[in-house]
């Protein structure tokens, strides 16, 4: 699916091809939460890196998290988390360990998008004490990460892109 999105100053545009469009992972953990979350989680998509165009990419900052492991040791994430360095949109994420995705985060995104039959809410154990978390119909609850992949997913439900699907 074509996804096209921006910042909100307008200032970086973006567009990609989505194998996985449906925004149904709601990720809870401190990094998506602190960088992109307004509802306590960040929803990213799955697309190909090589159909990633951008505009304005001269605006766009990236940001690295350090990330604590059990021994209370920090190392830095390998993923890079592309946003707007004038208003601060988050934009994109890309990790260098899977070079063939991007993962654009769906609240920048300005293409109407499909509707999610099911929601997985992931990584509740690191979820802020002030954030409700749905709990209807369709709502999936995880404390850690799931076991589907997002194409996996987006297979299952039969809204995969196979034209843009590995």
């Amino acid at each position: 699916m074509h996804l096209e999105g921006s910042c909100h100053c307008g200032k970086v545009r973006f567009r990609c091809q989505a194998y996985a469009p449906v925004p149904y992972q709601h990720c809870y953990c401190s990094i998506c939460r602190k960088t992109a979350g307004g509802s306590g989680s960040a929803v990213n998509l799955g697309a190909r890196a090589d159909t990633l165009v951008v505009e304005g990419r001269e605006h766009v900052a990236i940001y690295r998290a350090r990330i604590r492991d059990d021994e209370g040791r920090h190392r830095l994430s390998s993923g890079r988390r592309h946003f707007c360095k004038h208003c601060g949109s988050a934009l994109w994420l890309f990790d260098p360990e899977w070079p063939e995705l991007v993962h654009p985060h769906a609240s920048a995104i300005d293409t109407p998008l499909p509707r999610a039959v099911e929601r997985v809410h992931m990584l509740l154990d690191s979820k802020a004490n002030w954030v409700e978390v749905p709990d209807g119909r369709g709502d999936v609850h995880l404390d850690g990460y799931p076991d589907e992949s997002l194409e996996d997913w987006h297979r299952r439900h039969g809204q995969l892109d196979e034209i843009g699907a590995a």
